[in-house]
């Protein structure tokens, strides 16, 4: 219990042990930055809802840009921008989930600590034990487990910190997850001159980046990949209609 106060739980790391090697790609050490903050499930997210708000954005702008190299600019910047924007606020979004679950953490070991013997604190011992865990062993293994926790934070340093080094780097990964993983929409616009030939190209890079993210997903999931992959592409471009429709 002392780790969860120290390093606290936000800060994910991918206990699968799934990091790329150095040398794999252009860029090894995000490479082993980014699993080391982000778990499989929430790197694939990440991914995942950038690559919807990019589909949006460019399919939105994409109806009333210019023709010739302005129209194409339209879309590079909207693409860009969305990248950008998107990051950011998943970002933040994760600064405000570690400070909110941190707080959380405080409250129940200044609970526990108040009043270590009350049998209404080792009920909130058990609550915090994961019930998938709980159901592994007896009963009263359970019991023991739990008060050894009790009792051990009852001794424990309380670390008020509202913000720690690892939250900023969490943040950072996000940015840089969101940032990379949907740069391959948007050198389209970069390569081609007219604005529809770009827009469709850059779609068709989305799709094949949903379709990638549908197979990781199954690897987890213990699916089948390519049904996966197809039903990740359904779902992005039902969001990202729903997100059209509703003005988005």
């Amino acid at each position: 219990m002392r780790d969860v106060v120290q390093h606290d739980l936000p800060t994910k790391r991918d206990v699968l042990g799934l990091q790329s090697s150095a040398g794999s790609t252009t860029f090894p050490r995000f490479q082993r930055f980014v699993p080391r903050y982000l778990d499989p499930a929430s790197r694939l997210g990440e991914i995942l809802f950038g690559l919807i708000m990019v589909l949006t954005v460019t399919l939105t702008a994409g109806l009333s840009v210019a023709d010739g190299p302005e129209g194409v600019r339209q879309l590079l910047f909207a693409a860009i921008g969305c990248n950008v924007a998107w990051g950011i606020i998943d970002a933040v979004m994760y600064i405000m989930d570690c400070v909110t679950v941190r707080a959380g953490k405080v409250q129940l070991l200044e609970a526990v600590q108040r009043a270590p013997d009350a049998p209404e604190t080792l009920e909130l011992i058990q609550n915090e034990i994961e019930p998938e865990l709980q159901a592994l062993i007896e009963p009263h293994a359970a019991e023991a487990m739990s008060r050894s926790i009790l009792k051990h934070i009852a001794q424990v340093k309380i670390d008020k910190k509202r913000l720690t080094k690892d939250d900023l780097y969490g943040a950072l990964a996000c940015f840089w997850l969101v940032f990379v993983s949907c740069l391959p929409a948007a050198l389209p616009f970069l390569i081609f001159s007219g604005p529809q030939l770009a827009l469709r190209v850059s779609n068709f890079l989305l799709i094949a980046l949903l379709f990638f993210v549908g197979q990781e997903w199954a690897k987890y999931a213990h699916s089948n990949r390519f049904v996966a992959g197809l039903n990740m592409v359904m779902i992005g471009h039902a969001l990202s209609g729903v997100a059209i429709l509703l003005g988005g």
